[in-house]
């Protein structure tokens, strides 16, 4: 496999890789509903590679290069790719370290299909910043190609602060080491949905404060973006809702 990482993206220092890694695999990494969805669509599409937009440690992109597609893998975080290069032993994947808005693949490599997994597109800063990421993915599809983008727009909210129930804590162990992320509120703006972790390491009794704001997103309104960009809309998809995760609609978008 390669990397084509430019060197201003190895900057982070390496002894902030190891939890950055395992926070992304703690709470991101056990996350399979939409694999059987993601492997559909690839073989709906066999002439071309897959580019999966947001990889971190490579969730889709290992699946999808061991069920023998080619894959393309983009995240912005140097450190989860160099994790995900460390797995991908053998494996048909190129790793790319760029902002999915502005991305531009060094190799003139048609692409079939591009994955926006996890609500990868309601972390891209509104309208503009989604526009600017469909723009450079159209940029690089085959004629015929599809972009299919997941978006999470039912949840419920809860806030420990208030007394309720809160969902379980993520745990594991890496190195003798016990590392627990335990969601603390999820709660709907106007615009926004703002999900709250607290991260604690070992027996420590400090924990570190995780805030990641999603923007809120209608079905509708991504696929009026892709006809902006040139795209058709395709039937949606729908990945189920699971005991730990809530379901989510995937817009498909063709050139």
């Amino acid at each position: 496999m390669r990397s084509l990482e430019s060197p201003a993206a190895s900057a982070p220092a390496v002894a902030s890789l190891s939890s950055a890694v395992v926070w992304h695999d703690l709470e991101c990494g056990s996350y399979s509903a939409d694999l059987p969805l993601w492997l559909e669509l690839a073989r709906s599409r066999p002439d071309g590679a897959v580019l999966d937009v947001g990889a971190g440690t490579g969730r889709v992109a290992l699946e999808l290069a061991r069920a023998g597609r080619r894959t393309i893998a983009l995240d912005r975080d140097v450190r989860l790719l160099t994790a995900l290069r460390a797995r991908a032993t053998g494996l048909e994947i190129d790793t790319v370290c760029a902002d999915a808005r502005s991305f531009q693949l060094l190799a003139a490599e048609p692409v079939a299909l591009c994955l926006a997994p996890m609500q990868t597109v309601q972390l891209l800063g509104g309208r503009e910043g989604r526009l600017a990421f469909l723009r450079r993915a159209r940029a690089h599809l085959l004629p015929g190609g599809l972009i299919a983008c997941a978006l999470v727009t039912d949840v419920e909210p809860f806030d420990r602060a208030d007394g309720g129930a809160m969902p379980l804590p993520d745990t594991a162990v890496r190195d003798g080491v016990r590392y627990r992320s335990q969601p603390t509120r999820l709660a709907l703006g106007r615009s926004t949905i703002a999900i709250e972790r607290e991260r604690r390491i070992g027996e420590s009794t400090s924990c570190e404060r995780d805030l990641i704001e999603l923007d809120r997103v209608d079905p509708a309104e991504l696929e009026r973006e892709g006809a902006a960009v040139g795209l058709h809309p395709e039937p949606a998809r729908h990945v189920p809702a699971t005991d730990d995760h809530a379901g989510s609609v995937v817009v498909v978008l063709s050139v």
